[in-house]
C-alpha cells in the first residue's frame, strides 16, 4: 500500500551498493500494506496488516517497489492502528532505525540526555521524537539555522547549529557530560562527538551522511577512557509488534510527530521521489501511496 524512498536505494541506484546488492534487482527496503497470501506454518492472516524491513529486502531480494512483494515472515511486524497509509509508509526503516539504536545499542533511558548529531535526516528527525517520548533530554544539531524550529517541534530539547561552536555549546548544556549521542553525520564525527560524553556513557554510529564512513589511520585510543563505542545496523527484529503499536498510537494521538517531505501517488511517482531525495531540499520522509 505504500513505501519510502530510501538514501540506501540511491546508493544502489548509483551503483555504490555492498556486495549483497545483485542485478536485476526491484528496489525497496521497506514496505507497509495487507498480506495477500501466507507460506505453510506462517502465523500471519490474510487481510493482516503488516510492515517490513530489510532482511535483503530490495538488495538480495525484490523489493518493494511493486504492487506485490514476497518476503520472509520474520521480517514481518502485523500492526492494528490505522493511520494513513502515506504516513504508516514512512516510518519502517525509521521506526526500526532510531528505536533499535535508542534502544537496543544506547539503552537510553528516561531523565538521561542525548545528542542526536544529525537531527535533520530523516531517522533523526524519528529518533529525537521517540527519545522524547522516553522522557530523554534530546539536544539535536542541524547545519542550517532555518531547520531549528523543526527539531523543537518533533521534540528536541534543545536545537542548536552544528558549527564551530557546536562542542562549547553542548558542553553548556550537558555540564556534566552527556550520557549518550547518536552519530549520523559521519565517522570522522566520532572522536568529537566522543568527547562530549561522560564517563560511563555512549555513543552508537548509526550513519554517514556526508558518505565518510570510516576512519583513516584510526587509533583505538581516541576513544576516551570509560567512554563505549557501538553501532547499530539492526533488523525487523528490533522492533517487536509491541513497539510498533506503541509508536502508531502515539501517531494517531499526536504525542509522536512524524516528518513527511512528500507524497507520491503510484509507481510512477518513484522517479519524482528519488530527484526530490537527491535535492534533499526538504527534511523528511518522501513516501510513495499504492492506488
Amino acid at each position: 500500500m505504500a513505501f519510502g524512498i530510501n538514501e540506501s536505494e540511491a546508493t544502489s541506484r548509483e551503483g555504490e551498493s555492498d556486495a549483497d546488492f545483485t542485478f536485476p534487482r526491484i528496489l525497496g527496503i521497506e514496505a507497509v500494506g495487507v498480506i495477500d497470501a501466507v507460506g505453510e506454518g506462517v502465523d500471519l492472516e490474510p487481510g493482516q496488516k503488516v510492515a517490513t524491513m530489510m532482511g535483503g529486502l530490495g538488495r538480495s531480494i525484490d523489493g518493494s517497489y511493486a504492487e506485490f512483494t514476497v518476503v520472509d515472515a520474520v521480517n514481518v511486524i502485523p500492526f492494528e492502528t490505522s493511520p494513513p497509509w502515506d504516513i504508516v509508509g514512512a516510518l519502517p526503516e525509521m521506526v526500526q532505525t532510531a528505536h533499535g539504536a535508542l534502544t537496543a545499542a544506547l539503552q537510553l533511558r528516561p531523565g538521561q540526555s542525548v545528542l542526536i548529531h544529525g537531527g535533520t535526516s530523516t531517522v533523526g528527525l524519528t529518533a529525537i521524537a521517540i527519545a522524547a517520548q522516553l522522557g530523554a533530554t534530546v539536544i539535536a544539531t542541524t547545519r542550517k539555522p532555518a531547520s531549528l524550529d523543526l527539531l523543537k517541534q518533533v521534540g528536541a530539547s534543545h536545537a542548536i547549529l552544528d558549527n564551530a561552536n557546536l562542542a562549547d555549546t553542548v558542553r553548556t548544556l550537558a555540564t556534566t557530560g552527556l550520557d549518550a549521542a547518536l552519530e549520523f553525520v559521519s565517522a570522522t564525527a566520532l572522536p568529537a562527538t566522543l568527547s562530549l560524553v561522560r564517563t560511563g556513557g555512549t555513543v552508537c554510529f548509526v550513519g554517514a551522511l556526508t558518505g565518510q564512513w570510516t576512519i583513516p589511520d584510526f587509533s583505538p585510543f581516541s576513544i576516551p577512557t570509560g567512554v563505549r563505542l557501538t553501532s547499530y545496523a539492526g533488523t525487523a527484529q528490533d522492533v517487536p509488534a509491541t513497539a510498533l503499536d506503541h509508536h502508531l498510537r502515539a501517531i494517531e494521538a499526536g504525542t509522536l510527530q512524524v516528518t513527511i517531505a512528500s507524497t507520491h501517488q503510484g509507481l510512477d511517482g518513484v522517479a519524482a521521489a528519488h530527484r526530490a531525495l537527491t535535492t534533499g531540499g526538504q527534511p523528511g520522509k518522501h513516501v510513495i501511496v499504492l492506488p
